[in-house]
């Protein structure tokens, strides 16, 4: 079987096959802004989501970033036609992926930092513009000691517009 991600919008409990028994049994939390910022280091302005919804500890989490035109990425991305960073939409799955890792393993692992290691297969399938809802699906593949893989998705009104697999180093703080 596959694991690479189709092009249709996945529902939020959908991961691969393997995980697929995981995912029924696991529990469900919201994490509000002020619990993400206890939990990674990334402040304004590139803290890039504003909740992390629907988390399943060890599986899956999914992040919302509501994207507004004061943000400062748009005064020259560009100007008269904003348009946010493929890079920051990417950004935006490594600090919902960070969540995820943070609620997996506890307490012990908040304020860690997390390096990209690999980003693969991203692919940028429309645009996201001030005033729309990112929902950004991540999905755990797998961890070995401080490298997580994780496969994710971002929508906006359930159209996908981007996706990639990464891996990540977490790490403390030096």
């Amino acid at each position: 079987m596959s694991t690479k991600m189709s092009e249709a919008p996945m529902p939020d409990a959908t991961v691969s096959p393997d995980a697929a028994s995981t995912v029924i049994d696991a529990p469900s939390e919201v994490i509000e802004i002020e619990r993400v910022m206890e939990m990674i280091p990334h402040r304004y302005p590139f803290l890039l989501i504003d909740k992390v919804v629907d988390v399943k500890p060890n599986v899956s989490a999914v992040g919302i970033k509501c994207v507004t035109m004061n943000e400062p990425q748009f005064q020259g991305h560009f100007p008269g036609a904003p348009i946010m960073p493929g890079v920051m939409i990417i950004e935006s799955m490594a600090q919902t992926a960070a969540v995820l890792v943070v609620r997996t393993l506890g307490p012990d692992s908040e304020g860690k930092l997390v390096y990209f290691m690999t980003i693969e297969e991203a692919r940028f399938r429309r645009p996201v513009k001030p005033g729309d809802v990112m929902r950004v699906i991540v999905i755990k593949k797998q961890s070995r000691g401080n490298v997580w893989k994780f496969e994710s998705r971002v929508t906006v009104d359930d159209k996908v517009v981007a996706q990639a697999t990464f891996a990540a180093m977490i790490v403390d703080r030096a």
